[in-house]
């Protein structure tokens, strides 16, 4: 057999591949794996601590989510709280936070109060919490500058402790890889540096070229962000979708102002998340607000313009990709939404622009309170349904069925990371005839 020849071959060394990498190795009877990663370490991209809001979505909070919805987020969000505590991982990168969604203003804490309804039996620990209470847990949701109550209703639903809800996904990411190394009778290299720069299939055989080396693998998962679909479509797979990156930028706060999590309700027509605020675990507990919301013509943010011809080449820009665009801009509320974001990226405005949109969860919000955060935020690649000619909303997989899978996964990808790693395993079994230990996979992260 040949020297860099795997069963299974994972690119990406983000959470996504990390996750799928590691189950590979734990739950499964595959024998030879190789993780490929572009650059000189693990989690450079989206699941760096910097670039997410390092929440574990699991659908409680997020007014966006439909009642299905959550339950199915919710059982994979579990996973890595199970999977964190499997390892004491708790209060190293995974913490417990106060954490809630608030309606401002009578018709939003009406909808606020309806969804706490049904929502109650899916998550028992919520709670409604009046205005006293909220000054009680998040007094700076209550009073202004002044030190006078906000005149508006305000209700929040969520939980004051007790439920994990914050995880540094970079150290995730890199617990993942050193677990699976550990694990005995089992080939696992990891290969740093390693930008993959072509995919062939010769008979069952997959061959995968980067800039040092040839490697050849039975079956191939492509967990690349945003590069997933480049690299689909370079060899013809996925065509009917097109990559239109969405970049999020946040703010930070220059001292502790939550003590937890605090989410707004979303906008139905925008697939974008509302403004929130986190307390950041990389920055000593200060807030960082976010994150906003806007389209990047490249398929990486931080690492110059290299990507922009990726961007081009992903796009696959066309009729049934203008009729995309047109849709959303032919809503004002959308229009509207777009040019405002793309202000909070505007040097000298931006700032004062944002500080009023947070006054809605801090009302005493000060533009001595906040910095944008240079460096932070990431690239989400929103997917393009070009034969149904719509913005899809999460995630997408292209599945040819020839021993190769292609993910996308925009927000909540790191917190759906491990369930998404259980359905490739599950698919990479099948095509190989391995076997996958579903009993031990459950007691470790269902049960």
């Amino acid at each position: 057999m040949a020297k860099n020849h795997y069963e299974v071959l994972v690119i990406g060394g983000g959470i996504s591949g990390a996750a799928l990498f590691y189950e590979l190795a734990k739950y499964t009877d595959v024998k030879s794996i190789a993780l490929v990663e572009k650059y000189d370490g693990l989690a450079k991209l989206n699941s760096s601590g910097t670039s997410n809001s390092q929440t574990i979505h699991c659908g409680d909070i997020e007014t966006n989510y439909t009642v299905d919805k959550a339950k199915s987020v919710k059982r994979t969000a579990k996973m890595i709280e199970k999977y964190c505590l499997q390892y004491g991982y708790q209060d190293k990168f995974m913490f417990a936070h106060q954490k809630m969604a608030i309606g401002v203003g009578d018709e939003e804490v009406a909808y606020m109060r309806k969804r706490y309804e049904d929502f109650k039996e899916l998550f028992p620990y919520l709670e409604v919490f009046e205005k006293d209470k909220l000054a009680q847990i998040e007094p700076k949701l209550i009073y202004d500058e002044q030190g006078n109550e906000r005149p508006e209703s305000i209700v929040g639903v969520g939980v004051e402790s007790g439920e994990y809800s914050t995880v540094d996904f970079g150290q995730m990411t890199e617990s993942l890889v050193e677990n699976a190394t550990k694990i005995e009778d089992k080939q696992t290299d990891v290969f740093l540096s390693s930008q993959v720069t072509n995919i062939k299939k010769f008979g069952k055989t997959h061959v995968v070229e980067t800039a040092n080396e040839t490697f050849t693998a039975d079956f191939v998962v492509v967990n690349a962000g945003a590069h997933s679909l480049y690299l689909a479509h370079r060899m013809g797979h996925g065509t009917d979708y097109g990559c239109l990156p969405m970049a999020g930028s946040f703010y930070m706060t220059t001292k502790k102002i939550l003590n937890g999590k605090v989410y707004m309700v979303q906008h139905p027509k925008l697939p974008f998340a509302a403004l929130h605020g986190d307390p950041d675990i990389l920055a000593n507990g200060f807030t960082r607000f976010g994150p906003t919301a806007l389209a990047l013509p490249k398929l990486e943010r931080y690492h110059g313009n290299s990507t922009v011809i990726d961007f081009i080449r992903t796009l696959r820009f066309d009729t049934s990709v203008a009729k995309i665009f047109g849709d959303l801009l032919s809503d004002s509320d959308i229009r509207n939404y777009i040019f405002k974001n793309f202000m909070f990226e505007v040097p000298f405005i931006n700032k004062r622009l944002f500080v009023q949109d947070a006054r809605k969860i801090v009302p005493s919000l000060g533009l001595d309170d906040i910095e944008y955060a240079d460096g932070f935020g990431g690239v989400r690649p929103q997917v393009l349904d070009k034969k149904n000619k719509k913005l899809m909303l999460g995630e997408a997989s292209v599945n040819p069925g020839t021993g190769i899978i292609f993910n996308m996964t925009p927000s909540p990808g790191a917190t759906s990371c491990l369930g998404n790693a259980e359905r490739d395993v599950k698919s990479v079994c099948e095509y190989l005839g391995k076997t996958f230990n579903q009993k031990e996979f459950d007691k470790d992260l269902v049960e």
